[in-house]
């Protein structure tokens, strides 16, 4: 049976985000913890930045915890939460009680990669628990395949096979990287990005290699993407947030 598949008739959000290790914001170029560039060392103020620019929500991933190392990111997730603004969180989250944690913390959404692909049921258990709005799917991946553990592992599934099989559990949400572009700056995978939405029948958000507000204005011309993740782009000033804001909320 085909996915049915409904154009998007509302404005793409604009995810600004913030990546964290060491309790510090920082960008990972294509998830290789040895090509680091810190940001900021105040998270808060970073978030509390990007809100009054008009961020509807934040996209905070904790690096440490994706990648398995021993830095606590909690105390900074929690005060970015304080801020009043959702947070859609993901790095690390490989157990139950990750996720229970997470929400603890004041989260709104959590996203769920390495847990999705080693323990489907879980995942999919967890969907069911917590609401399909509250609990995403990281579809990220290299040359088709979801990558997992932070990015340092490839799967033998492909993007659109986990998405069809989580949709088919009750998942809704879905966040896709084409890790070769992540922090390239070489423009966002728009094609891959809007087949797997219209395969899957998942709102999905885009991220990774977003360099212009061009690559905004693509992926809503699209009409079937829900969202976009902006990292280095924003970062070093290639994208006016408020534009990326603006671009994104034109439907039709």
């Amino acid at each position: 049976m085909n996915t049915p598949v409904l154009p998007v008739t509302l404005p793409m959000i604009v995810y600004p985000a913030l990546d964290l290790r060491g309790g510090k914001v920082v960008r990972l170029q294509q998830g290789d913890p040895g090509r680091q560039t810190v940001y900021g060392d105040d998270p808060q103020a970073v978030g509390a930045r990007w809100i009054a620019v008009g961020a509807r929500w934040l996209h905070v991933v904790n690096l440490d915890g994706a990648l398995g190392t021993a830095s606590d990111n909690e105390s900074v997730v929690k005060a970015l939460a304080a801020l009043g603004t959702p947070i859609q969180f993901g790095g690390g989250l490989r157990t139950a009680d990750d996720v229970a944690r997470a929400f603890d913390l004041g989260v709104a959404r959590v996203v769920l990669g390495t847990l999705a692909v080693e323990h489907p049921d879980q995942a999919a258990a967890l969907i069911a628990h917590y609401g399909a709005d509250r609990v995403a799917l990281a579809l990220d991946a290299r040359a088709g395949f979801v990558a997992t553990h932070g990015w340092q592992q490839i799967s033998t599934l492909t993007a659109v096979e986990l998405g069809k099989r989580f949709f088919a559990d009750g998942a809704r949400h879905a966040l896709y990287t084409d890790v070769s572009r992540d922090g390239e700056l070489v423009g966002v995978n728009v094609a891959a990005t809007a087949q797997l939405a219209q395969q899957t029948g998942l709102a999905v958000i885009a991220s990774g290699g977003v360099g212009s507000i061009a690559d905004v204005i693509a992926l809503r011309q699209s009409g079937s993407i829900a969202g976009v993740v902006l990292g280095k782009a924003l970062y070093e000033s290639r994208i006016d947030l408020a534009e990326a804001i603006r671009q994104a909320a034109v439907v039709g």
